[in-house]
């Protein structure tokens, strides 16, 4: 069997984090979806369908080919690239019509409109589809109407991008169970745990080989397993806190405080950051803090760059819909910074609640910024500067 991670005619809703990638690309916490998928179903031969513009770029970021016909010759296992593959009735029910080889349809009701969760197609049925099937800008349910239609209530899709924050938490938790694979968890082989480091409960602290936990470093599994990836390094007196994941070659800077959180490959971080996702590649060197954010690939955040994740009234936060093109209500209390790839701020940035920052934004100095700055360089005060 074949699976194939598709894109729907959703993809919009996740903008602008899915504006250069394709949606299974997303990091969910120490996986994407894409990764959550494959380990889901035993990690067999995969394909994937993605947006036209897309399509080489996710050839290259995976290393799977991009077809626009399906192979001969074997049945395909078409998955949602924004379902989240874990255990429950949904997936239970693809698994079952699997073992039966049976063709099918699998959909699901996003928000009042009819999604397509999966389908499988047996090698037999693949004459059933329209001619070209992966060549399509989307996969949408149309393209499966000649297979019978089964209903998931309880299909996880991810929607929108409140979605990746609330799947934070039970991603870093799955994915910690999903890792070991008989390895002691406790040997740390070619960890470098320097004297002064302390792991709290460390029988749910992975730390990967080439890794260092400097001394008065504290990463504590007291709320939730730690995985601290290959060559990553915490640093003099910081705290990471589970459930948490530090991708490979991360550096947590001295005295950083990392909670809850996922930092994909090659991060820095520095001063506070909570309930976040950095996709990989991504800097917060220094102080300030980041809570309940999601920040895509080579964004940069200014010194002393801080986050509001609360409205002062406690109320609920709204958000940019990239689909729509119409800000909604998050159902979230807390939400801070989404960010594109390759976006940037100054020092001294604060962003309020939900903002949405689109790919490649850079943001200019204010004027008082501006004015602090050439007081600076030249020798006057800046109190009187700043007004």
């Amino acid at each position: 069997m074949h699976l194939c991670l598709f894109e729907d005619d959703h993809a919009a809703a996740l903008f602008p984090l899915s504006r250069t990638r394709a949606a299974y690309d997303l990091r969910l916490g120490r996986r994407t979806l894409l990764e959550t998928a494959r380990d889901a179903f035993g990690r067999p031969p995969t394909l994937l369908h993605a947006r036209p513009l897309l399509r080489a770029v996710t050839r290259a970021e995976n290393g799977f080919e991009t077809p626009e016909h399906l192979p001969g010759g074997t049945d395909v296992l078409f998955l949602n690239g924004r379902l989240i593959a874990e255990s429950g009735d949904a997936l239970e029910a693809i698994r079952e019509a699997i073992r039966a080889g049976e063709a099918r349809a699998f959909l699901a009701n996003e928000r009042g409109q009819t999604a397509l969760a999966a389908a499988f197609v047996p090698r037999g049925a693949a004459a059933d589809l329209p001619p070209g099937p992966l060549a399509q800008e989307a996969l949408t349910p149309a393209v499966f109407a000649q297979l019978p239609e089964t209903t998931l209530p309880d299909a996880p899709l991810v929607s929108r991008l409140p979605d990746l924050l609330d799947a934070l938490g039970p991603a870093l938790e799955r994915d910690f169970a999903a890792h070991p694979g008989g390895l002691d968890i406790c040997e740390r082989s070619g960890a470098n745990l320097q004297d002064g480091a302390r792991l709290v409960e460390g029988e749910r602290v992975f730390v990967g080989e080439g890794a260092t936990v400097r001394p008065g470093a504290v990463v504590s599994a007291a709320d939730g397993p730690v995985y601290v990836g290959e060559d990553a390094t915490i640093m003099e007196n910081a705290v990471v806190r589970g459930p948490a994941y530090v991708g490979p070659r991360c550096e947590v800077k001295p005295q950083a405080h990392v909670e809850a959180s996922a930092l994909g490959f090659w991060c820095k971080v520095g001063g506070e950051v909570e309930g976040t996702i950095f996709q990989s590649l991504s800097n917060k060197a220094h102080g300030g803090f980041v809570g309940d954010s999601y920040l895509g690939r080579w964004c940069n955040l200014g010194a002393g760059t801080i986050t509001s994740n609360l409205k002062n009234d406690y109320g609920e936060i709204s958000l940019w819909n990239g689909q729509s093109e119409e800000v909604e209500e998050s159902g979230r209390q807390f939400a801070g910074l989404f960010m594109g790839d390759h976006a940037k701020c100054g020092i001294g940035t604060g962003f309020n609640t939900g903002t949405v920052v689109d790919v490649f934004a850079n943001r200019p100095l204010t004027e008082a910024q501006r004015r602090v700055l050439e007081a600076i360089a030249e020798g006057r005060p800046t109190n009187a500067a700043a007004r």
